[in-house]
């Protein structure tokens, strides 16, 4: 009998209430819950630590009477990784009735977590909140928020999910004393923050000061490129704009310095975080394309710019963990992942190191390899990847670094109501001021020494250009210059124009993300890499299953439609991998539901026509050269 998943109330569809291409109502069978429900406790002891499938111990004088229609035992995975991508596929797993164990090396959350400031709370409060960088999910993304509908959350109908908040504008910061583009985000229900008549004023400077600096003729030009990729056929932008870096294909070397300080360095290094010389135009153009559909409410899922209520843990990872082990979900918090262990055409073991220095063996049905890519392809060693050439290709993808760092201020500074961005900033910074839209929250009150009254969380995506404090880059800089080079930068772009936003007599203090070692040696550390998406690196990615019949990969290296590293991948393929397994396992649970990119129905017969014209070797209709 199928039954919506325990304790949400909830089925597998999108909305739907049915999962796609299975045509029946998802769930779990009543008596396979039932048996989870009575022998967890029990079978998790005997178990041990390291969770090996149980054996079932014969009672002295009654084989002959054992019931011949005992409950199989639940099939046991093992999940490498306790990021996004991993508590996912725990997730979809434990509600499809198997045994999961997750093996994590520091903690819970990856990336995407919130983290305490050490030493910094005072009295019964909070430490001051920091992360590794602000969380950000757009309205694009299905499948994440799918899941963030399925963690119970108190007091909200729809989970974590109802935690989410979406910002009603976002800046593009200029400096050298150019005024600002500030603008509200397109969104039924945004009014937008109450202006003053003098921000109303530089509103309209800096678009007229932007207009008059980018010629007519270049910005016609970026829309016919828009036009080209927005109508390209899949063929063309699989074997073309993938191996077309997005400053040729927007013809930045030949456009003025705004146009490409704008549409060419501005949307790659600070959306993408990638350079706009080495890009894919693939990826670049598919995440735009999804931002303009996002912008005019077609396929969304919510506003272009949401963020959490809350510090991350506190609004996600927190209730993600204490849901999943209400599910019989069991975590290894230390335990670091050192080979993926190969034998007999299947994986046999993996070998893990605790936190003590001990290594052990790790043994189960199945394993979800869920590490990053740059951690995961240590793991795989010369017969793993012989057994399937996919994991070999995987040493071609690239990851680069972005990494937050957060000022504490005790004076909230007059900035914009959502997103910054420092387009003219040497490092690429982007930033929020964080306080506003946490209403559960007296920042004060509730974190650090009491005298901190917001957290201004900033992303350093260029980390190899010297900045203009002290000439030199992130990775040449101490910890120390990197947060004065980055306090210096941020008043450039928002001090230059006849305001004071920041004051050096309100910074509190400073916290950048631990994960960064080495700096101002000549061997600098990043243990949080952000995979990156040079032209070709694309068809290097791997699918979430492969040639070994127990082994599956889930990451935002992992092939799925939204071709960015992100959340959303991460939580697709993870989805996509959980899937694999269960036909591995001819499993008849349904198969978790993988939400694509949204396709505008009336741009498909452009496509269609796009498709004739390439595979006889003709331009794009619009492509003018």
């Amino acid at each position: 009998m199928d039954v919506p998943r325990a304790g949400t109330g909830r089925t597998t569809g999108a909305g739907t209430g049915r999962t796609a291409g299975t045509g029946r109502e998802p769930g779990t069978s009543a008596s396979r819950r039932t048996f989870l429900a009575g022998t967890a406790g029990g079978a998790a002891g005997a178990a041990g630590l390291l969770g090996a499938t149980p054996a079932v111990a014969a009672t002295a004088g009654t084989a002959a009477a054992a019931p011949a229609a005992a409950p199989a035992a639940p099939r046991h995975v093992a999940v490498l990784g306790g990021g996004v991508a991993g508590l996912t596929a725990a997730h979809e797993l434990a509600e499809r009735g198997y045994r999961v164990t997750v093996y994590e090396r520091r903690a819970l959350g990856g990336k995407a977590r919130s983290m305490d400031v050490p030493g910094s709370a005072r009295g019964a409060r909070r430490a001051l909140p920091a992360e590794h960088g602000f969380r950000f999910v757009p309205g694009i993304y299905h499948n994440l928020p799918d899941t963030l509908r399925r963690i119970p959350f108190p007091g909200n109908a729809h989970g974590v999910w109802d935690n989410l908040v979406a910002p009603k504008e976002m800046m593009f910061a200029r400096a050298g004393g150019r005024e600002d583009l500030r603008g509200p985000i397109p969104w039924p229900g945004h009014s937008g923050a109450p202006l003053t008549l003098d921000e109303i004023r530089r509103a309209i400077e800096g678009f007229l000061q932007t207009l008059v600096r980018l010629p007519p003729h270049e910005s016609a030009y970026f829309v016919d490129r828009a036009l080209v990729f927005l109508t390209s056929c899949d063929e063309r932008r699989d074997q073309v704009w993938e191996y077309t870096p997005w400053w040729d294909f927007v013809r930045a070397e030949r456009m003025s310095t705004e146009y490409r300080r704008i549409l060419a360095v501005g949307i790659t290094r600070n959306i993408v975080a990638t350079k706009a010389e080495e890009a894919s135009t693939r990826t670049v153009g598919t995440l735009g394309e999804a931002f303009v559909y996002n912008a005019l409410g077609r396929g969304a899922d919510g506003p272009p710019d949401r963020i959490l209520n809350l510090p991350t843990n506190e609004a996600w990872i927190d209730p993600w963990e204490a849901h999943l082990r209400s599910l019989g979900v069991e975590f290894r918090i230390g335990w670091t992942v050192r080979e993926v262990r190969y034998g007999d055409g299947r994986v046999s073991g993996v070998a893990v190191e605790g936190p003590g220095g001990e290594r052990v063996t790790v043994t189960a049905d199945h394993y979800v390899s869920a590490l990053p890519v740059e951690h995961a392809r240590r793991t795989w060693g010369p017969a793993l990847r012989a057994a399937d050439p996919m994991l070999g290709r995987c040493d071609k993808l690239v990851t680069d670094w972005m990494t937050g760092i957060q000022f504490y201020l005790t004076e909230r500074a007059p900035m914009v109501h959502g997103h910054v961005n420092c387009i003219d900033s040497p490092w690429s910074l982007t930033a929020i001021q964080q306080a506003e839209h946490w209403p559960a929250r007296d920042f004060a009150a509730d974190y650090g020494d009491g005298t901190a009254v917001d957290c201004l969380s900033v992303d350093i995506s260029e980390w190899d250009r010297p900045g203009i404090l002290y000439g030199k880059t992130a990775k040449q800089c101490t910890r120390d210059e990197v947060a004065r080079e980055v306090w210096a930068q941020l008043k450039a772009s928002l001090n230059d124009s006849g305001r004071t936003v920041l004051r050096d007599g309100t910074l509190h203090s400073w916290f950048l993300d631990p994960g960064v070692g080495g700096l101002g040696t000549p061997e600098p550390t990043n243990e949080d890499q952000l995979l990156i998406h040079p032209v070709g690196t694309f068809h290097h990615r791997p699918s979430a299953g492969t040639r070994i019949p127990n082994f599956f990969l889930s990451g935002d290296y992992v092939a799925v439609d939204i071709d960015l590293a992100t959340m959303e991948g991460a939580n697709a393929s993870a989805r996509a991998a959980v899937n694999a397994l269960l036909d591995q396992d001819g499993s008849p649970a349904a198969r978790c539901t993988v939400r694509p990119m949204y396709r505008a129905p009336e741009i498909e017969v452009l496509r269609r026509h796009d498709r004739w014209r390439h595979r006889i070797g003709l331009r794009n209709v619009f492509d003018l050269g």
